[in-house]
């Protein structure tokens, strides 16, 4: 092992400024460093199966890593390019959905208790069919109708499009939190 080590030194000690060098040449003074250090853990690991010339053989591996290296940069580049596209889209999504949001509650204040009611049962609190009938005490298949209803009043409200009246305004400031 230590005749390895002795030998690798010396491999390190007589190239590694031509490696530096042709590193340097292809990406860079600041970069180089990183190709060289990359080049020589290579070298190591493969260290018994390195060509007796070993020079041509170093600015081989040399060249791969710088390839690699650019691969990779490609990728990263691409990776974060893709990120801010989302990010700028995801951006628009929730301003969307923020008035999309305000539409529905604005809808929502021009319905009834009822059907208000009926509608955050199921969909805001997540409640089944069979689960909200039992709240408001009436069975499934009545309260399939009522939801099938409110559902319908409130597209028609939605669409409909003026502000809610005054003497909603304070509940839909409540559920916009709640």
């Amino acid at each position: 092992m230590d005749a390895d080590k002795e030998r690798f030194t010396a491999l390190y000690d007589a190239h590694r400024m031509r490696v530096w060098a042709y590193a340097a040449s292809r990406v860079g003074r600041q970069a180089a460093d990183e190709v060289v250090s990359e080049t020589f853990m290579v070298a190591w690991r493969r260290f018994a199966e390195m060509p007796s010339g070993s020079l041509p053989w170093l600015l081989g591996v040399a060249r791969n890593v710088i390839r690699d290296s650019a691969r990779a940069q490609v990728r990263r580049d691409s990776l974060a390019a893709e990120l801010r596209t989302s990010a700028e889209s995801a951006e628009s999504d929730v301003a969307d959905g923020v008035v999309d949001r305000l539409a529905l509650l604005r809808a929502l204040t021009r319905l009834s208790d009822a059907d208000r009611e009926v509608l955050t049962l199921v969909a805001w609190h997540g409640l089944s069919t069979k689960e909200a009938a039992r709240v408001v005490g009436c069975s499934t298949a009545a309260f399939g109708v009522r939801l099938h209803r409110a559902r319908k009043r409130l597209t028609a409200a939605v669409n409909e499009g003026p502000p809610a009246p005054a003497r909603h305004q304070s509940m839909a400031k409540e559920m916009e939190w709640s």
